[in-house]
């Protein structure tokens, strides 16, 4: 990485030969203005007011706009004798907690790269007493012509920078957060604690710039002279009636995501990380037995010939079962009719049997009386 400033890092009587690189970069796709007619490029030059003539950059130096619109020229000599310490210097005026650091106060970020051997041994000696106090370091240092104000912090194995904008260039909130009024229920926090919960930690590695990506896309497309892929517009966020059902209704979009998400992990992770998808057979709603299958193809054939013929003769078969049942109800009612008529007769005959055996026991009885009657005469 080329370095964009040299210097040292002042450690008390300790000084530390660094280089200054950028820790970030930018992929945003820069673009350039054309003249819409013709494609030509649109360019700036650099005119004199007061001669109206383009002049090089030779020619050019800075001054500072009075309030009444005069320019005072301030020259580099001027700003190369400002008694700035830090000019070459990365000057650290403490060590305080990291959580002590707003993050509102940070700006670019810069690695500290050791510049050469010497440099190595107080370069490691400063990372390690950085980790082992868990603080960071509070410095001074001068870049682009200005005094800046910068954190030191350890990075994997490196020292890293961030640039700090001084306490009285952060605006305080006022007129930012809503009326005083304003009441949450506890069961809306619950359903917010709910939704973080739900959506948890996310490695911010697998975020990506999206918008980036569609850019790069219709601008390879319009190279090969295709037509720019539609790109999908995204709803327009609705206004928000009841606080309730929108965290209810994000709880559950959420879960389902995640859900989803997890499953797709859960089929990626096999050999190779490919993803198998199978159809699952449909269960039977039938409560009959399935016969086995003792024959393969054969068995599967024999049923379906067997299907088949019973598809075929439906009227058959009924009519056969409606002479058989009928015939068997005629035959079972004349057993009936039967069973009925012998009753009878075998009552009527038990009946007249008793009256003959009554009447011939009454006239016996009367003859008997008679003969008595004729003796005693």
């Amino acid at each position: 990485m080329r370095s964009i400033w040299n210097g040292a890092i002042s450690f008390g009587l300790v000084s530390i030969p660094i280089k200054l690189v950028n820790a970030t970069e930018s992929h945003s796709v820069s673009f350039r203005q054309i003249h819409t007619e013709d494609g030509g490029r649109i360019r700036y030059r650099k005119v004199c007011e007061l001669e109206d003539r383009e002049v090089t950059q030779a020619e050019i130096g800075k001054a500072y706009e009075d309030a009444d619109g005069s320019m005072i020229p301030i020259t580099d000599e001027d700003l190369s004798q400002l008694p700035i310490p830090t000019a070459r210097t990365i000057e650290i005026v403490a060590f305080v907690p990291e959580e002590r650091i707003d993050p509102l106060q940070m700006g670019s970020a810069y690695y500290l790269a050791a510049s050469g051997a010497p440099a190595a041994k107080p370069y490691t000696l400063l990372r390690e007493a950085l980790k082992r106090s868990n603080r960071v370091a509070i410095a001074k240092f001068a870049l682009r012509g200005r005094e800046r104000l910068g954190m030191l912090r350890v990075v994997g194995d490196a020292i890293a920078m961030h640039g700090l904008l001084w306490p009285d260039e952060v605006r305080a909130p006022e007129g930012v957060a809503p009326d005083a009024g304003v009441t949450v229920r506890d069961q809306e926090l619950d359903l917010a604690d709910a939704l973080m919960d739900t959506l948890g930690e996310i490695d911010l590695d697998d975020l990506h710039d999206e918008y980036q990506e569609a850019v790069e896309e219709v601008i390879a497309a319009k190279a090969a002279g295709e037509t720019p892929p539609e790109t999908r517009e995204e709803a327009a966020p609705g206004k928000v009636l009841d606080l309730m059902a929108a965290l209810e209704s994000s709880v559950r979009a959420a879960q389902e995501s995640r859900g989803g998400e997890e499953a797709e992990a859960d089929g990626a992770g096999g050999a190779g990380g490919a993803a198998e998808v199978r159809t699952l057979p449909q269960r039977k709603t039938s409560s009959r037995r399935a016969p086995k299958e003792t024959g393969g193809k054969k068995s599967t054939s024999t049923a379906a010939k067997k299907t088949a013929a019973k598809k075929a003769e439906p009227k058959k078969s009924t009519a056969k079962s409606t002479a058989k049942s009928g015939g068997s109800a005629k035959k079972a009612a004349a057993k009936g009719t039967a069973k009925k008529t012998a009753g009878k007769s075998a009552a009527d005959k038990s009946a007249t049997d008793r009256s003959a055996t009554g009447r011939s026991a009454t006239g016996t009885r009367t003859a008997k009386k008679t003969a008595s009657r004729r003796r005693s005469a």
